[in-house]
C-alpha cells in the first residue's frame, strides 16, 4: 500500500512539472517585461549572428540562438532621429511632419508607445541615447521626456575616449531597483559604435589585425585599403562594447528571476556612419540586424524569420504584448502592423503578406542651400529595390563645397573623397558615394546588395519597375504622404532645431566665424570646380 501511495503521488508530481512546464512553453506571461536594447548606426552583416567573424558578439548571438533572428529587418529611415521617431510612434517618417527629418522640432501631438505604456500600468526608462537628436516639448512648452524617465547618472571609465562615459549596466540597475511588481519597458540606447572612433583602438585595445577582415568583406564601394580596414575594426570594437553592457544586463535579469519573462529586442537605428550607407536609402543603409529572445513567449526557438520587418511594426506589437486597450492608447493611428503572432508560430515565413517595406528620407543634415534636404521614397520587395528620388538635381550626400554633410567624417570617407582627384576607375569610389544619382533606381538585391547595378534601363525590368513604382506611390497616398501630392516642400521649410547649423550654406561662404561642423572633417570640403570630371557628375 505504501509502495502504491508513493506511485500515484509520484505520478500527481510528475503531471504538475508537466502542466507547469506547458503552461510556460505555451501560455506566456498576461504582460512581459521588455528590454529594447538599440545600437546607434550599425548594418545587419557586421554581427556574429549573420555570419561576420571580425565582430564579436556573443550576447546578440546569444539572443538569436535562444529566440529569434530577424532576416528581413528595415528602418524607414536611415539616420538617427527620424528613425527612432518611427519606432516610438509606429509611423513612417513622412508622416511625422517636423518629427520626418533630422534634428527636428518633435511636434507635442505624437505621443510614444513608451509614454503609452507608462500610462498603463509600466515602469518605463532608459538610458543612453533616447529619441535624439530632436527638440521635445509638450503642448505647454515644457520639457518633454518621449522615454518618460533619463537613467544617466552612473559613470564609467570607457575604454577609449570616444565611447561614452555612461555606465549602461550600472544605470539598468538603478532601474530595476525601482519596478517592484510592475511589468517595464526599458530603452538602453547605446551611443555606439556613432561616430567618432579613437583611430586604431579596435587594434591596439581589441586585439584585432588588419587581417581579420577579408577583401571580400570590404564593400565594393570603397577602396581596399589600410585606413579603410583600421576604421572598420574601430567600428568593430565599439559594437563589442554594446555588446558587453548588454551581457551584463542579461545577467541582471537572470539574478533577478526576471529573465523569462522578459523580452528582449536588440536592433541598430540605421546602418554604419560611413560612405553610400547611413543616411542613404540603400540595402545596407536600411537593412539592420534584430534578434528577439523570450523564453516565456517565443516558441521554436532558434529560427531565422524571413517575414519583412519595418521598424513601423515594433511600436503595435509592444503594445499588443502589453494588452493596452485600445481606449487607452492616446497615439496618431499607427500605420505599422503587430507581428506577435511570430512568436507562436514554427515556420520562418509566417505571413506571405510581410513581403515588402517602405523606406525614404527627407532633410537630414544641412548643408544644401535654403537648408534644402534629399526626398527619396523607395519600396523593398523580396529580392528588389526601386527607389524614387525627388529632387535629382541636388547632391545626394551634401554639396562639396560644404563638406558633403550628411556623411559622417573619418578615414573611410576621407580615402573615398581624395579619389576625386584619380584619372583611373578609382575616382568610382568618390562618384558611389558623392556624386548625384538617376531620378529612378532598381537594384536586384540578392545579386547586388551593394546597390551598383541600376536596373532601371533594362528593358528586361520595364514590368518590374513599373509594378514596384505603382505599389509605391499607391502606399504612399494610402498614408498621405504630401511628398506625393506636390506638396512635399513642407519638409524643407520646417525649421532646423539645432541653431548651431541653421543657414549652414549661406554662413560657411561668407565665413561665419561663429559656424560649427563637429561631425565632419574640415579636410571634407571640397572645390570641385576645376575637376572635369566631377564637374560633369555634378551636372548630371
Amino acid at each position: 500500500m505504501k509502495k502504491y501511495t508513493l506511485s500515484i503521488a509520484g505520478i500527481v508530481f510528475t503531471g504538475i512539472i508537466i502542466l507547469s512546464f506547458t503552461y510556460r512553453k505555451d501560455r506566456p506571461a498576461q504582460r512581459p517585461n521588455i528590454l529594447f536594447a538599440i545600437m546607434d548606426d550599425v548594418t545587419y552583416q557586421h554581427i556574429g549572428a549573420y555570419g561576420c567573424k571580425w565582430v564579436k558578439t556573443p550576447n546578440f548571438d546569444r539572443i538569436a540562438r535562444d529566440g529569434l533572428l530577424f532576416k528581413n529587418a528595415y528602418t524607414p529611415n536611415a539616420k538617427c532621429a527620424p528613425s527612432r521617431s518611427c519606432i516610438i510612434t509606429g509611423r513612417n517618417s513622412w508622416q511625422l511632419e517636423e518629427a520626418g527629418n533630422h534634428w527636428s522640432y518633435f511636434p507635442s501631438k505624437f505621443a510614444s508607445f513608451a509614454e503609452v505604456l507608462a500610462q498603463n500600468g509600466y515602469e518605463v526608462g532608459y538610458t543612453g541615447k533616447g529619441v535624439a537628436p530632436v527638440v521635445a516639448k509638450n503642448a505647454d512648452g515644457t520639457p518633454r521626456e518621449m522615454l518618460v524617465k533619463a537613467f544617466n547618472q552612473l559613470k564609467t571609465i570607457p575604454p577609449t575616449n570616444q565611447i561614452s562615459n555612461i555606465d549602461y549596466a550600472a544605470n539598468f540597475s538603478s532601474f530595476l531597483n525601482r519596478t517592484g511588481d510592475k511589468p517595464f519597458f526599458f530603452w538602453y540606447g547605446g551611443l555606439e559604435p556613432h561616430r567618432g572612433y579613437e583611430f586604431n583602438s579596435g587594434i591596439t585595445k581589441g586585439g584585432k589585425n588588419l587581417t581579420d577582415i577579408p577583401n571580400a568583406e570590404i564593400y565594393p564601394f570603397w577602396p581596399k585599403t589600410d585606413s579603410v580596414r583600421t576604421d572598420l575594426l574601430d567600428y568593430a570594437f565599439e559594437i563589442e562594447y554594446f555588446d558587453k553592457q548588454l551581457g551584463k544586463m542579461l545577467k541582471m535579469l537572470e539574478d533577478k528571476g526576471e529573465l523569462h519573462n522578459t523580452l528582449i529586442v536588440v536592433t541598430s537605428d540605421n546602418g554604419m556612419p560611413f560612405p553610400r550607407v547611413k543616411g542613404q536609402a540603400y540595402e545596407y543603409s536600411n537593412h539592420l540586424p534584430l534578434a528577439m529572445m523570450w523564453a516565456d513567449g517565443i516558441a521554436h526557438k532558434g529560427r531565422k524569420v524571413e517575414d519583412f520587418i519595418s521598424f513601423i511594426d515594433l511600436a503595435p506589437t509592444f503594445l499588443d504584448l502589453a494588452k493596452v486597450p485600445a481606449g487607452k492608447n492616446k497615439m496618431k493611428p499607427i500605420t505599422g502592423k503587430s507581428f506577435a503572432d511570430i512568436f507562436s508560430a514554427d515556420k520562418e515565413k509566417v505571413s506571405a503578406k510581410r513581403n515588402f517595406v517602405l523606406v525614404g528620407k527627407e532633410r537630414h543634415d544641412v548643408g544644401r542651400p535654403n537648408d534644402v534636404g534629399y526626398p527619396i521614397r523607395a519600396i523593398f520587395q523580396e529580392n528588389y529595390l526601386f527607389i524614387k528620388n525627388f529632387e535629382p538635381e541636388r547632391w545626394p550626400a551634401g554639396n562639396p563645397e560644404t563638406g558633403y554633410l550628411n556623411v559622417d567624417g573619418g578615414p573611410t570617407k576621407t580615402a573615398c573623397l581624395n579619389t576625386v582627384y584619380a584619372t583611373n576607375n578609382d575616382f568610382n569610389y568618390w562618384l558611389w558615394s558623392f556624386g548625384k544619382r538617376n531620378n529612378e533606381e532598381l537594384y536586384d538585391i540578392k545579386k547586388d546588395p551593394a546597390c551598383l547595378n541600376n536596373l532601371i534601363t533594362n528593358p528586361l525590368q520595364k514590368n518590374r519597375s513599373a509594378q514596384l513604382r505603382n505599389k509605391l506611390l499607391a502606399l504612399l497616398k494610402e498614408q498621405s504622404d504630401p511628398r506625393v501630392f506636390g506638396k512635399g516642400t513642407q519638409f524643407d521649410l520646417y525649421k532646423y532645431a539645432d541653431k548651431r547649423g541653421v543657414n549652414f550654406y549661406d554662413r560657411y561662404l561668407v565665413k561665419d566665424t561663429t559656424l560649427r561642423w563637429g561631425w565632419v572633417l574640415d579636410s571634407d570640403f571640397q572645390d570641385i570646380s576645376k575637376i572635369e570630371r566631377a564637374k560633369k557628375a555634378g551636372n548630371k
